[in-house]
């Protein structure tokens, strides 16, 4: 009998690695150790030494620069995907940024610009995603996103994340349904408390960290590699009656008061 996780002959775009401690590397480490095969992108030059040992240690025939902020660098990719590879199954959207002046100040007080590019990076880029990986994904295939509680929930200094992971989780029904006919399903991954790069930059966050584990009910943080086998099942055929829904990788926090 087969696994039930298998993803043998299955390529897939990770994009949001930023080191070894990154949720997409413990995503990508499991669609690996399923059998597929994953082309990863780096933020830039300075975050390409961090990336590089991860990409080796996955055997990635793909890696490049993609910083969705740079015009043409996020179709760059697709560009290579399409004459190296000419198709793809699946894709994780693991990335999210706010100015520090955004993120550090109530909602309120966010500055404008500081909102349109938390979600240009945060959101829209999902949606980019979606739009350019469809002429590759012929036979269906899944786009996946990775979301927070904060999206639902006011949670202590998320600010302005908690709005647009709101968004994020509503452009996945959206897609959802969109995408329907084509047989892409696309799925919003709400992990629970990391210790990333990325979430260093909340305020507080090693506070945030002791409360989610104090109200989780078995009163203990999720690791990046439990995250990857949701993401590793979303990305199966096993994971293919789902679509338009998050799911909760937290090990039960949503469920608690």
């Amino acid at each position: 009998m087969n696994p039930i996780i298998d993803l043998s002959g299955k390529r897939g775009l990770v994009v949001g690695i930023a080191n070894e401690h990154s949720i997409a590397t413990g995503c990508a480490r499991l669609f690996r150790a399923a059998g597929a095969e994953l082309a990863v992108t780096y933020l830039n030059d300075k975050a390409k030494p961090f990336v590089t040992p991860v990409a080796e240690a996955l055997e990635s025939p793909i890696v490049l620069p993609c910083d969705v902020t740079v015009p043409g660098q996020l179709e760059a990719v697709f560009e290579q995907l399409t004459k190296d590879w000419g198709r793809l199954d699946f894709v994780l959207h693991s990335i999210a940024f706010a100015p520090a002046d955004a993120l550090h100040a109530k909602l309120i007080d966010c500055p404008a610009d500081g909102f349109a590019l938390a979600m240009a990076v945060s959101c829209h880029s999902f949606i980019r995603m979606a739009k350019l990986a469809l002429p590759l994904m012929a036979d269906g295939g899944s786009l996946m996103t990775v979301s927070f509680y904060g999206a639902e929930r006011a949670v202590d200094h998320y600010n302005v994340m908690g709005p647009v992971k709101a968004a994020l989780e509503s452009s996945v029904r959206y897609l959802a349904a969109d995408l329907a006919a084509r047989r892409v399903h696309v799925h919003a991954i709400s992990a629970g408390a990391v210790k990333t790069r990325a979430a260093s930059g909340i305020d507080h966050f090693d506070a945030l960290l002791d409360d989610v584990r104090a109200h989780t009910p078995a009163q203990h943080l999720v690791t990046i590699e439990e995250i990857g086998r949701i993401a590793a099942v979303l990305a199966s055929e096993a994971g293919m009656t789902l679509t338009g829904s998050t799911i909760y990788a937290d090990a039960g926090f949503h469920i608690t008061a």
